[in-house]
């Protein structure tokens, strides 16, 4: 299990990740980001290359150790520093009030403490800071969400934890955040995959 998830695990989810469908996704959520920038679950770095000229610091949260290297690769080629943390995001090591933007793109699905994670990024934020994310989750049609919830059990286990049935608005809303943005639409693909919710929302 080791080698599993410390090699295989982040390379698949590396591949997944990496999905061209996404870029759009990405470039719309990092474009908003400024100040100092907490990205939650960095992964390998695919979203550094976005990060714009009004971003001063970039502090990455990753668990994964081999993901964390292959973001060192990425981080050396940018232009403001970037900083990596091997923690879970359900105790974020930060001061309370001391980031401007909370980054996270397909990410809150396979948070194991999701709800204490939202609520230490709601603590970490500034009062006028901004929650930006591009998630996948609970869909808005009973069929499809038949289906999520069918297919998430045994989904987990072949994903990393990866959850396919979260609702993620009610979890970021009950997390003390109001919504600037929200938008809700299905990606081309398996529609218990791919029901994404894109927006901004800042502490309540």
């Amino acid at each position: 299990m080791g080698f599993y998830n410390d090699v295989i695990l982040p390379r698949l989810c590396h591949l997944v990740m990496r999905n061209r469908r996404l870029v759009p996704y990405r470039e719309r959520v990092i474009a908003s980001a400024e100040g100092r920038v907490l990205e939650i679950g960095i992964g390998s770095g695919l979203n550094l290359p976005f990060y714009g000229p009004h971003v001063r610091e970039i502090v990455g949260l990753e668990p994964a150790p081999r993901l964390i290297a292959m973001a060192r690769q990425v981080a050396e080629r940018m232009p403001m520093p970037v900083t990596f943390m091997e923690e879970s995001a359900a105790t974020i090591p930060l001061d309370g009030n001391t980031v401007d933007t909370v980054v996270m793109t397909w990410t809150l699905c396979t948070i194991p403490q999701a709800d204490r994670a939202l609520s230490e990024m709601r603590r970490v934020l500034k009062p006028n800071g901004r929650l930006l994310f591009v998630e996948h989750g609970l869909a808005s049609d009973d069929g499809v969400r038949r289906w999520q919830n069918w297919l998430t059990p045994a989904w987990k286990r072949i994903s990393g934890g990866c959850h396919l049935n979260r609702p993620i608005q009610s979890m970021i809303e009950s997390a003390g955040f109001r919504f600037d943005r929200l938008e809700t639409a299905y990606m081309p693909g398996p529609k218990p995959m791919s029901f994404i919710y894109e927006g901004s929302a800042r502490p309540g």
